[in-house]
């Protein structure tokens, strides 16, 4: 199976995710919550959807978190506060910098950022209005200072949680940071 017919069949995976309402029996701001997001979006598609990776990763000139050290920085970053927009971001970009999973990180992640804020605050991210390069560049530097990344989606965050095109446009928005175009 090539990637885009993975990524296309994922992506119908992540909207029945929402239709089906199995999204509500997800653990909000936990990694057992993000592996379920993982394994409902990739199962069949990759043989690792839903585990840990073993293996270390990069992408461009920057390496993700040391497999090694997964089991120990998983449970703090789960540990991490999540009663404000800043807190909740801090964490998201935490569990960027592990990316626990071999592939579909960014899907998965994004999803279970938006499960806190919706939980927590009553928001979710409006993705249909944050642009590709300027969301890509501000992860990139959050490792180093999430001020950016923070102001990217806190200008586009909504109360409209329960919008159907909020939630569908927003995540088409994020497989399109992924880089994938139906």
């Amino acid at each position: 199976m090539n990637t885009n017919e993975i990524d296309r069949l994922s992506l119908e995976k992540a909207q029945a995710l929402f239709d089906s309402g199995d999204i509500k029996r997800i653990e909000v701001g936990t990694t057992k919550g993000l592996r379920d997001i993982h394994r409902y979006l990739f199962d069949g598609l990759y043989n690792l959807a839903g585990k840990i990776r073993t293996l270390n990763i990069s992408k461009g000139n920057f390496c993700f978190a040391n497999c090694l050290y997964l089991d120990v920085i998983l449970p703090v970053i789960e540990k991490m506060p999540e009663t404000t927009f800043e807190e909740i971001i801090a964490k998201y970009v935490e569990m960027n910098i592990a990316h626990p999973f071999m592939e579909g990180n960014g899907r998965s992640i994004r999803i279970w950022l938006d499960m806190m804020l919706k939980k927590q605050l009553g928001k979710v991210v409006d993705r249909q209005n944050v642009d590709k390069h300027l969301y890509l560049q501000a992860m990139e530097r959050s490792h180093v200072n999430d001020l950016e990344l923070c102001t990217l989606l806190h200008q586009e965050s909504t109360d409209r949680i329960d919008d159907r095109e909020v939630i569908f446009k927003g995540i088409a928005q994020s497989y399109y940071y992924e880089g994938y175009e139906p």
